[in-house]
């Protein structure tokens, strides 16, 4: 069964840090972009970060030097480990694979998705 299966949302406080997963399966990460999206209720879905083959990354304005992505093609995980988290990045976290480079707009075509994680950032 191809799916992808993110974990490791939570509620955390602002400042506070996350470790968002996204396991394959039924498929392997060699040459695929991966990349993370997140929905905020009353907002459109929006590209966070990409990580393309072999590992040029990027990221929305609004979390670099925030956010780290990263890949491990052998564990078929793409990892986003989220710091100095606000309150404004809460949403639903999803992520995305495609076999072409790596795209955050919004629209973007991507092969496979994940059902998603929820992020919630409050005190």
């Amino acid at each position: 069964q191809v799916q992808l299966v993110e974990s490791g949302g939570g509620l955390v406080r602002p400042g506070g840090s996350l470790r968002l997963s996204c396991v394959a399966s039924g498929f392997s990460l060699d040459c695929k972009s991966i990349a993370w999206f997140r929905l905020a209720p009353g907002k459109e879905r929006e590209g966070v970060s990409c990580i393309s083959f072999p590992n040029a990354t990027y990221y929305v304005d609004s979390v670099k030097g925030r956010f780290t992505i990263s890949r491990d093609n052998a564990k078929r995980t793409v990892w986003l480990q989220m710091n100095a988290l606000k309150a404004e990045d809460t949403g639903v976290y999803y992520c995305a694979a495609r076999g072409a480079v790596c795209t955050l707009r919004i629209g973007a075509d991507y092969d496979y998705w994940g059902q998603g994680t929820q992020v919630t950032v409050s005190s």
